[in-house]
């Protein structure tokens, strides 16, 4: 049974069975990855559980800990239901473009369907930071855009931040005063 917070009228925190958990580091794989972790489709928070056993079954990937889940509302398409969100961090030795095919394969196997940008969905990852890495091409931007500007991903990541590193949690937002944001993710996140 999750327990939840209310934070306003249209945001909800909600503590779940593997949300937030800290696992342990990733020996042996090259890089850390912050992926964000969305849906408004069905059981979301079921189906975010289920993900998190997946990711655990899969040989490329090594989970590292995940951030509590915020139910809040849905932006750019608004005519439809409250989103839930966490962010996971992972090690993987892949590189970030077939780390990406990953991803999709992974949307794919819990149903995701791309029909227009912020659809509703059943699943959908994003690629949040991969390491100490900046990738812009016309597939994948890293660091994600905007990432900054969203409850959906700065909730989640400070109660990671919060559990783990309480001193300099708020220097992450340190990008806000002109430190790039792969530098804050590098210096703060992947520790």
């Amino acid at each position: 049974m999750p327990l939840c917070r209310i934070l306003d009228e249209r945001h909800r925190v909600y503590v779940d069975r593997h949300f937030p958990t800290t696992l342990r580091k990733a020996p042996g794989y090259r890089y850390r990855v912050l992926l964000g972790v969305g849906g408004n489709i069905g059981d979301t928070r079921r189906r975010m559980n289920h993900l998190w056993t997946y990711l655990g079954r899969l040989p490329q990937i090594c989970k590292i800990r995940s951030g509590v889940i915020l139910r809040n509302p849905p932006f750019g398409f608004t005519e439809q239901k409250d989103f839930d969100n966490t962010v996971i961090e992972i090690g993987t030795s892949l590189e970030p473009k077939a780390f990406l095919r990953l991803v999709w394969r992974i949307e794919k196997r819990f149903g995701r369907r791309r029909s227009f940008a912020n659809a509703p969905r059943t699943l959908d990852l994003d690629i949040l930071f991969f390491e100490n890495r900046s990738v812009r091409t016309n597939e994948l931007i890293i660091p994600h855009p905007h990432w900054d500007e969203r409850p959906s991903v700065l909730v989640p990541l400070e109660s990671m931040i919060h559990k783990c590193f309480d001193k300099t949690r708020k220097r992450v937002w340190a990008h806000r005063h002109g430190e790039p944001s792969v530098n804050v993710a590098n210096r703060y996140l992947f520790r």
